[in-house]
């Protein structure tokens, strides 16, 4: 009952919005160009290294300091830091999308993957806004109690809009039943992103805005220097990471958000091409896959804040870390036994619950290591850290499927073992952790 609770707070609405607004943007170059692509004819290789783009989520810190102290022209003064920025980048999506639906990548392949990047690198800079917009909404005295729901609530949003609703409904347009071509079924869903912006415009203001926690020098006129502004705002972030975590401490956290998801990754790369080679239909994968997956992870993401709230971070990420490989396991067996729905759904139920689980661990472990006075940035850098494993790391699956010569269930154990190292990495993690804690927890009290 305390948890149900801890929910009452409207501010979790808007965090759900955002999280969606996060997720959707991953269909657009993820599931809907995977299968674009895969129709058109292009092989599993191509299809893997496509995917690289990416790449672009593991380079976002090096723009996450604009993002926390640029404020835009009109927008700012209208919706505020992170609003407008959020704002800015739904905008300039929805813009690509009707460009992305003028080509065809039988015929200019590097046109439509080039607007691909486009639009993961606004949905890049799109993710630097939502989170530092996550964090900063709370006060400090609320983090420990909030952070874990919200970190749910944005679970749950970021998979509505990846899975049971926007991804859901670009594959079901795209599908044998509706049977739009997938240009089409990008500029469909300009539509829907009229109805996000509208959303976005009419959601509050953050009750505390990254600009009210500027450090006092950059207020000082000697950081209008280059060299000062690239120390205040570039070196700065990382610095003051670094000095608050130590050397040891911040190595193993980084290594660890390097190392952790990449089986998942791996997976997640290949998982479309798989469905398709192992017999389902489109509309199966964007019902079953998208829809019901993406509900069950979204539905559970709130008990798993609810968990972690009562036991834990790392413990909650240590179980979450080895279920969500041992469910690697189901995929292998599905591709032996083949398009069973009913060993589909279980492989979904299982696997997205515990998806559920180490996303939300995932994200409050980020979150805890995060400077309210660069939040935007070092979030940023984390996240960046990790999505490198999961994106460029993950852009040889297809590679490797193919030297495994389709062998789909071999390739499943495989990436049951890469959680190893990761979970190892845990625990060092949480040894080094216990000093760490109780310093921060001393310099709040004081």
């Amino acid at each position: 009952m305390e948890s149900i609770g801890a929910l009452n707070d409207k501010r979790y609405l808007t965090i759900l919005l955002f999280g969606f607004c996060s997720g959707f943007p991953y269909v657009l170059t993820g599931s809907v160009l995977t299968l674009w692509l895969q129709e058109t004819g292009f092989s599993r290789s191509t299809i893997g290294f496509i995917g690289a783009i990416g790449t672009v989520y593991a380079i976002n810190w090096m723009w996450a300091p604009f993002v926390d102290r640029i404020k835009l022209p009109v927008l700012y003064r209208l919706f505020g830091q992170r609003r407008s920025w959020i704002l800015l980048c739904q905008l300039a999506i929805a813009c690509l999308l009707f460009a992305i639906s003028l080509g065809d990548p039988r015929e200019n392949l590097l046109y439509v993957t080039l607007i691909a990047i486009a639009i993961a690198a606004f949905g890049a800079t799109l993710d630097i806004a939502v989170d530092a917009y996550r964090i900063t909404i709370f006060s400090r005295d609320e983090m420990d109690v909030k952070m874990p729901y919200a970190a749910a609530m944005a679970t749950s949003g970021w998979w509505a809009g990846y899975g049971f609703v926007g991804g859901a409904l670009a594959l079901a347009l795209g599908g044998e039943t509706i049977g739009l071509e997938w240009p089409s079924v990008y500029r469909y869903l300009i539509l829907l992103y009229g109805l996000i912006i509208a959303l976005v415009i009419a959601s509050p203001e953050p009750v505390i805005e990254e600009a009210d926690l500027i450090p006092q020098s950059a207020g000082d006129k000697s950081t209008h220097t280059i060299k000062a502004w690239f120390t205040e705002y570039f070196v700065g972030p990382f610095k003051e990471f670094f000095d608050r975590c130590g050397i040891r401490l911040a190595f193993s956290v980084l290594l660890f958000l390097l190392v952790f998801k990449l089986g998942e990754a791996m997976v997640g790369r290949m998982s479309l091409v798989f469905y398709v080679e192992v017999g389902f239909t489109t509309d199966q994968i964007s019902f079953y896959q998208k829809f019901f997956g993406g509900l069950v992870t979204a539905a559970f993401s709130i008990i798993a804040a609810m968990v972690n709230t009562r036991f834990g971070v790392i413990r909650g990420l240590f179980i979450a870390g080895v279920a969500m490989a041992a469910a690697n396991l189901l995929y292998a067996l599905l591709a032996i036994v083949g398009p069973n729905i009913n060993l589909f759904m279980l492989t979904l139920l299982i696997d997205n619950f515990f998806v559920a689980f180490s996303t939300v661990a995932f994200v409050s472990f980020v979150s805890y290591f995060t400077s309210r006075t660069y939040t935007g940035t070092q979030y940023a850098l984390m996240v960046s850290i990790s999505n490198l494993g999961r994106t460029t790391l993950a852009a040889g699956s297809g590679a490797l499927v193919d030297f495994l010569n389709g062998d789909w269930a071999f390739f499943f154990v495989l990436t049951t073992v890469m959680v190893i190292p990761g979970l190892c990495l845990l625990l060092w993690v949480g040894k080094l952790m216990e000093p760490y804690r109780i310093e921060q927890d001393a310099q709040t009290a004081s």
